[in-house]
C-alpha cells in the first residue's frame, strides 16, 4: 500500500462494494477514490480535519461523507464483506489501549450513548479488541473505555466466529468462556492463571501464534490517528478502525 493512498490492487477490492459506483442507484460519485484516500491520509497523519491538503476538496465535506457512511453503515459492510473471507483453522483475540486526545472529549451522551472512552491514572484512554485470523485479519472489532477488562468483549466477539482452535492469554482465563467454546466444540488455548487449582494443559506451539494479533495491532498503530483518538464518537473512531483494519488486511 501507498503510504497515503491505495494500490490499484486495493481498490480493485472494495470500488463495487461503495455507494455511487457506477450502475449502483443513485447518483454516481466521480471521487469515490479521492474520498478513500483522503480519509486513509486523515488517519494515516493523525492530523486535524481541516489540515487535509487542498487536493482532496473541502475538509468539511470529506468529514461531513465519512458521517454519512457511518451513520448509513457503509464502512461496516464493507469490513463485514472483506472479513467474511477469512481462516477458520485458529483465531485469537486481544486487546490494546490508545491513548484518547483532550480533543476527544466532549462529546454529548445522547440517551446515555456510551462513547467509549474511559478515564484512569494515564487520562482518557480507549481500548480495542480484536479478533483475527491465522492470516492476521481482523474478523471482529470492538471499542470499550480504557479500564474495561479485555475478558467482557470476549463473548460478544466469539458470536461472530466460528474458529476451530481459539487463542487468547491469561486474561481470558474465566470458566464462562471456556465453557462456552467447548459447548461450541472450539478448542481453548488459553493458559490458566497462577490462581487456578487444576491448570488446563495447552499446546504452546499454538499458543506461541498469538504473536499474529500483536502485529496486527502494530500495523494498525502505523496510523497516527488510530494510535491515539481524536474522533469525539465512537462510530466515528470504530468506523475508522475497521476501515484501516480492512485495508491493510487485503494482500
Amino acid at each position: 500500500m501507498r503510504r497515503y493512498g491505495l494500490s490499484d490492487g486495493q481498490w480493485e477490492r472494495i470500488k463495487d462494494l461503495l455507494p455511487g459506483r457506477e450502475g449502483h442507484v443513485g447518483g454516481t460519485a466521480a471521487d469515490n477514490r479521492l474520498f478513500i484516500e483522503a480519509v486513509l491520509y486523515r488517519y494515516r497523519a493523525g492530523i486535524p480535519w481541516r489540515d487535509l491538503p487542498a487536493r482532496f476538496g473541502d475538509w468539511k465535506n470529506v468529514h461531513r461523507r465519512l458521517r454519512r457512511w457511518c451513520e448509513g453503515g457503509v464502512i461496516e459492510r464493507i469490513f463485514r464483506h472483506l472479513a467474511a473471507d477469512h481462516d477458520n483453522e485458529y483465531m485469537m483475540i486481544d486487546s490494546t489501549i490508545v491513548r484518547a486526545h483532550q480533543h476527544s472529549a466532549g462529546a454529548r451522551k445522547k440517551g446515555g450513548l456510551d462513547q467509549a472512552t474511559g478515564r484512569s491514572r494515564g487520562g482518557l484512554t480507549t481500548k480495542i479488541h480484536a479478533i483475527v485470523d491465522a492470516a492476521g485479519k481482523a474478523v471482529a472489532l470492538s471499542l470499550t473505555p480504557g479500564q474495561r477488562a479485555d475478558i467482557t468483549e470476549a463473548e460478544p466477539l466469539l458470536d461472530e466466529v466460528d474458529p476451530e482452535v481459539f487463542i487468547a492469554d491469561k486474561a481470558y482465563d474465566a470458566d464462562p468462556l471456556i465453557e462456552k467454546l467447548e459447548e461450541r466444540g472450539i478448542t481453548p488455548v488459553i493458559p490458566s492463571k497462577k490462581n487456578r487449582r487444576n491448570p488446563r494443559k495447552i499446546l504452546f506451539s499454538l499458543y506461541k501464534k498469538r504473536n499474529i494479533i500483536e502485529r496486527f495491532f502494530a500495523r494498525l498503530k502505523q496510523f497516527r490517528g488510530i494510535a491515539t483518538r481524536y474522533d469525539k464518537l465512537k462510530s466515528t473512531f470504530l468506523a475508522a478502525v475497521q476501515f484501516v483494519s480492512a485495508i491493510i488486511g487485503i494482500n
